[in-house]
């Protein structure tokens, strides 16, 4: 039976290749690896803003046998890449989700003013210079992201019994929450973008783990306890949270 610190030496003389490009159909598309020692078969999926393909190696894979895959599955890599890659600035007439159901970008010009939400014509009213409006708008979602994140965060904080240091909110690439050891908690912004209860769920998440710094069943049990919508908002960040990266052109 190889040990932990076996297995760790196994992985270390298999490091994941570099990063690399390869060419479908004349199109440049940028790969980047990870090694997985308990993964049994290449898994590819594409990056969260569309930039590229992230492949997950099992621990003797090489770069050619991935690149090999990858150009077998040229219709899927090109029909995926395609959709995520087909991102949507913040301008007047775009269709933007919040809160889950979509609104339309309305851009009147004239005088700045405060951005304006219409919730029986779903639109968003954002006066003032078209070339702004990409960061005014940003700012606004980070405002009422960081509103309904302070909402739902001290609920379920009252709800466990637990307190949080603090909250902040960020264009997170990688995750849609954490918790620090410092009982910290960090969103991204654009979770306001999706279902109120998608929002919820995290909020719950990360509070949970003020009181259980892990994912085990007593983590789970008490997420679930509070959380009656925990599985239907972790279906729906599966299958359609990758979309929220769409929009917008990030900004710092």
């Amino acid at each position: 039976m190889i040990s932990l610190l076996g297995r760790i030496a196994v992985l270390r003389s298999y490091p994941a290749p570099e990063p690399c490009v390869m060419q479908i159909e004349g199109q440049d598309i940028k790969l980047s690896f990870k090694r997985n020692g308990r993964c049994k078969r290449m898994i590819m999926r594409v990056a969260k803003d569309g930039s590229g393909l992230m492949m997950t190696l099992p621990k003797r894979t090489t770069q050619a046998e991935a690149l090999r895959f990858a150009h077998a599955s040229k219709t899927w890599v090109l029909k995926n890449i395609s959709n995520r890659m087909s991102a949507l600035a913040f301008e007047g007439g775009v269709a933007v989700p919040f809160r889950g159901e979509f609104h339309s970008i309305i851009c009147p010009g004239g005088k700045r003013g405060l951005v304006q939400l219409d919730q029986l014509a779903k639109t968003i009213i954002v006066p003032g210079d078209p070339a702004h409006i990409n960061r005014r708008l940003t700012d606004w979602f980070k405002q009422q992201a960081a509103k309904d994140l302070t909402l739902a965060s001290e609920y379920y904080a009252n709800a466990m019994n637990v307190e949080y240091s603090a909250l902040t909110v960020r264009d997170q690439s990688s995750r849609w929450g954490s918790c620090s050891a410092a009982r910290a908690l960090s969103y991204s912004w654009r979770l306001v973008l999706a279902p109120r209860y998608v929002l919820d769920y995290v909020a719950a998440h990360e509070v949970a783990h003020i009181r259980e710094m892990n994912h085990g069943p007593r983590f789970w049990r008490l997420v679930l306890t509070h959380c009656k919508h925990a599985k239907d908002a972790r279906t729906w960040l599966k299958h359609e949270a990758r979309d929220l990266h769409r929009y917008g052109v990030k900004v710092s």
